[in-house]
């Protein structure tokens, strides 16, 4: 699968979706890092990746409804770096047992530490 990471994805992060097989596009690699989120989002799209954020703002389902986009997974840290390997370990799971891009177009994937959610 294709993801393309927010500013705020970790190293540690891209190196596991990549060490697990996922192409990882880093977002300054493609454009300014303080580019609004509106460009964000349209740049993943024009990637046809999925997007990848720790920006709360994606997991809005109002201001970016699921349907609208190719997928977008937020990772729901909350201001504590020390969940980011349980969060990935989750992550990673779900991805292995749902291994096809096009089953993450219109949909939200919310991952925290004690669960993941899909919202449509």
């Amino acid at each position: 699968m294709r993801f393309f990471a927010d500013h705020c994805i970790s190293k540690q992060i891209m190196d596991a979706l990549r060490a697990a097989g996922h192409e990882v596009l880093r977002l300054k690699e493609y454009m300014p890092t303080e580019s609004p989120d509106l460009s964000v989002i349209a740049k993943a799209q024009g990637l046809q990746a999925i997007l990848l954020s720790l920006n709360g703002d994606f997991a809005d389902i109002v201001a970016y409804p699921p349907g609208q986009f190719g997928g977008i997974v937020a990772l729901q840290v909350r201001d504590h770096p020390e969940i980011t390997s349980v969060i990935l370990d989750r992550l990673l799971a779900y991805l292995a047992t749902h291994p096809r891009q096009e089953e993450y177009r219109g949909k939200l994937l919310l991952v925290r530490p004690h669960r993941l959610r899909i919202r449509e």
